[in-house]
Protein backbone atom coordinates (compact mmCIF):
# COMPACT_ATOMS: atom_id res chain seq x y z
CA UNK A 1 0.00 0.00 0.00
CA UNK A 2 1.21 3.49 -0.76
CA UNK A 3 0.97 5.59 2.37
CA UNK A 4 2.21 8.61 0.46
CA UNK A 5 -1.16 8.69 -1.27
CA UNK A 6 -2.94 8.79 2.10
CA UNK A 7 -1.65 12.28 2.68
CA UNK A 8 -3.75 13.77 -0.10
CA UNK A 9 -6.39 15.48 1.97
CA UNK A 10 -8.01 17.58 -0.69
CA UNK A 11 -8.77 14.79 -3.12
CA UNK A 12 -11.00 16.16 -5.88
CA UNK A 13 -13.54 13.38 -5.59
CA UNK A 14 -17.20 13.67 -4.73
CA UNK A 15 -17.80 12.25 -1.27
CA UNK A 16 -21.35 11.35 -2.20
CA UNK A 17 -20.15 9.20 -5.07
CA UNK A 18 -17.77 7.20 -2.87
CA UNK A 19 -19.24 7.43 0.62
CA UNK A 20 -19.29 4.15 2.48
CA UNK A 21 -20.03 2.92 5.98
CA UNK A 22 -16.36 2.46 6.83
CA UNK A 23 -15.33 5.83 5.42
CA UNK A 24 -18.17 7.44 7.38
CA UNK A 25 -17.10 5.78 10.63
CA UNK A 26 -13.47 6.67 10.13
CA UNK A 27 -14.34 10.25 9.19
CA UNK A 28 -16.43 10.62 12.35
CA UNK A 29 -13.62 9.19 14.44
CA UNK A 30 -11.03 11.51 12.88
CA UNK A 31 -13.16 14.56 13.64
CA UNK A 32 -13.98 13.38 17.17
CA UNK A 33 -10.36 12.47 17.91
CA UNK A 34 -8.92 15.84 16.94
CA UNK A 35 -8.76 18.97 19.01
CA UNK A 36 -9.23 22.49 17.74
CA UNK A 37 -5.44 22.77 17.84
CA UNK A 38 -5.08 19.63 15.69
CA UNK A 39 -7.51 21.01 13.14
CA UNK A 40 -5.68 24.36 13.16
CA UNK A 41 -2.42 22.53 12.46
CA UNK A 42 -4.11 20.73 9.59
CA UNK A 43 -5.36 24.02 8.12
CA UNK A 44 -1.87 25.50 8.47
CA UNK A 45 -0.48 22.53 6.54
CA UNK A 46 -3.13 22.84 3.81
CA UNK A 47 -2.46 26.57 3.50
CA UNK A 48 1.32 26.13 3.44
CA UNK A 49 1.06 23.42 0.78
CA UNK A 50 -1.38 25.45 -1.33
CA UNK A 51 0.96 28.45 -1.11
CA UNK A 52 3.38 26.58 -3.36
CA UNK A 53 0.93 26.84 -6.27
CA UNK A 54 2.20 29.36 -8.84
CA UNK A 55 -1.14 31.19 -8.83
CA UNK A 56 -0.69 32.25 -5.19
CA UNK A 57 3.03 31.89 -4.53
CA UNK A 58 3.58 35.63 -4.97
CA UNK A 59 1.06 36.54 -2.25
CA UNK A 60 1.65 33.67 0.18
CA UNK A 61 5.29 33.36 1.11
CA UNK A 62 5.85 30.15 3.08
CA UNK A 63 9.44 29.44 3.97
CA UNK A 64 10.88 25.94 3.57
CA UNK A 65 11.25 25.74 7.37
CA UNK A 66 7.55 26.56 7.91
CA UNK A 67 6.60 23.94 5.30
CA UNK A 68 8.90 21.38 6.92
CA UNK A 69 7.39 22.07 10.35
CA UNK A 70 3.85 21.85 8.98
CA UNK A 71 4.69 18.54 7.30
CA UNK A 72 6.15 17.17 10.54
CA UNK A 73 3.19 18.27 12.65
CA UNK A 74 0.63 16.94 10.20
CA UNK A 75 2.53 13.71 9.68
CA UNK A 76 2.55 13.12 13.43
CA UNK A 77 -1.18 13.92 13.58
CA UNK A 78 -2.02 11.48 10.78
CA UNK A 79 0.13 8.79 12.36
CA UNK A 80 -1.53 9.24 15.75
CA UNK A 81 -5.01 9.23 14.28
CA UNK A 82 -4.52 6.13 12.14
CA UNK A 83 -2.42 4.07 14.55
CA UNK A 84 -3.86 5.08 17.90
CA UNK A 85 -7.02 7.18 18.12
CA UNK A 86 -8.90 5.62 15.19
CA UNK A 87 -6.92 2.43 14.70
CA UNK A 88 -9.90 0.05 14.59
CA UNK A 89 -11.87 2.24 12.17
CA UNK A 90 -8.79 2.73 9.98
CA UNK A 91 -8.10 -1.00 9.82
CA UNK A 92 -11.68 -1.78 8.82
CA UNK A 93 -11.76 1.01 6.24
CA UNK A 94 -8.48 -0.11 4.74
CA UNK A 95 -9.27 -3.83 4.76
CA UNK A 96 -12.84 -3.61 3.47
CA UNK A 97 -12.69 -0.60 1.17
CA UNK A 98 -9.05 0.16 0.40
CA UNK A 99 -6.78 3.23 0.54
CA UNK A 100 -9.28 5.55 -1.16
CA UNK A 101 -11.51 5.21 1.90
CA UNK A 102 -8.73 6.61 4.08
CA UNK A 103 -8.34 9.57 1.74
CA UNK A 104 -12.06 10.26 1.76
CA UNK A 105 -12.17 10.09 5.54
CA UNK A 106 -9.35 12.61 5.82
CA UNK A 107 -11.19 14.82 3.36
CA UNK A 108 -14.03 14.99 5.89
CA UNK A 109 -11.56 16.11 8.56
CA UNK A 110 -10.07 18.64 6.16
CA UNK A 111 -13.52 20.07 5.44
CA UNK A 112 -14.27 20.43 9.15
CA UNK A 113 -10.93 22.16 9.69
CA UNK A 114 -11.51 24.49 6.73
CA UNK A 115 -14.99 25.33 8.02
CA UNK A 116 -13.45 26.38 11.33
CA UNK A 117 -10.99 28.56 9.42
CA UNK A 118 -13.68 30.32 7.41
CA UNK A 119 -15.93 30.92 10.42
CA UNK A 120 -13.20 32.84 12.20
CA UNK A 121 -14.31 36.45 12.82
CA UNK A 122 -11.05 37.71 11.31
CA UNK A 123 -11.52 35.68 8.15
CA UNK A 124 -15.17 36.72 7.88
CA UNK A 125 -14.08 40.34 8.20
CA UNK A 126 -11.44 39.94 5.50
CA UNK A 127 -13.90 38.24 3.17
CA UNK A 128 -16.59 40.87 3.75
CA UNK A 129 -14.60 43.26 1.58
CA UNK A 130 -15.72 41.24 -1.43
CA UNK A 131 -19.25 42.64 -1.09
CA UNK A 132 -17.96 46.10 -1.92
CA UNK A 133 -16.64 44.92 -5.28
CA UNK A 134 -19.63 42.91 -6.53
CA UNK A 135 -21.90 44.79 -8.92
CA UNK A 136 -25.23 44.39 -7.11
CA UNK A 137 -27.16 46.10 -9.89
CA UNK A 138 -26.03 43.49 -12.44
CA UNK A 139 -26.90 40.71 -10.04
CA UNK A 140 -30.37 42.14 -9.51
CA UNK A 141 -30.87 42.20 -13.26
CA UNK A 142 -30.62 38.41 -13.23
CA UNK A 143 -33.96 38.27 -11.40
CA UNK A 144 -35.80 40.14 -14.12
CA UNK A 145 -34.38 38.16 -17.05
Amino acid sequence: MRFKSLLILALPVSLAAYASPYADELGKCLVDATTKEDRTALVRWMFAAAAAHPAVAAIANVSPKVMEDANATTGALITRLLTESCKDQAKKALNYEGPLTLQLSFQVLGQVAATELFTSPQVKQAMSGLQKTVDKKKLEELKSQ
